[in-house]
C-alpha cells in the first residue's frame, strides 16, 4: 500500500490573517493600511514613502535574519567566534539601518 504524504496548509490569502508573531500581523496591518492611503500622494511624497517602505523591509528581514543566526549557532553550525563576528556585522547594518529610518 502507498505511503500517502499529507501536505502543509496553503499559505494565508488575502482574506485570512495571518498566524505569525504580533510584530509581523502589526506591520502587515499597518502596510495594507498605508499602501492604499498613500497611492494619491504628489510624487515627491510618494517617492519617500516606497524609500521608507524597503527601509522597513530590509529592517525585517535584518530582524529574520539574526533568528537565523542565532538557529545556526544553537545547532553549532557557527562556532562562538563566528557568531559573534557576524553578529557584530548585524549589528553595524542594523545600526546604519536605524539611522536612515530616522532620517526619513
Amino acid at each position: 500500500m502507498p505511503v500517502r504524504c499529507t501536505s502543509s496548509p496553503p499559505p494565508p490569502t488575502h482574506h485570512e490573517p495571518m498566524k505569525e508573531s504580533p510584530i509581523f500581523t502589526r506591520t502587515h496591518d499597518l502596510l495594507k493600511w498605508l499602501l492604499p492611503a498613500t497611492r494619491k500622494f504628489p510624487r515627491q511624497y510618494r517617492y519617500r514613502n516606497r524609500q521608507a517602505e524597503h527601509l522597513l523591509q530590509a529592517d525585517l528581514a535584518l530582524a529574520g535574519l539574526r533568528k537565523s543566526l542565532l538557529l545556526c549557532y544553537e545547532l553549532d553550525l557557527l562556532s562562538a567566534g563566528q557568531y559573534r563576528h557576524v553578529s557584530e556585522l548585524a549589528q553595524e547594518v542594523g545600526r546604519l539601518l536605524g539611522g536612515w529610518r530616522k532620517g526619513q
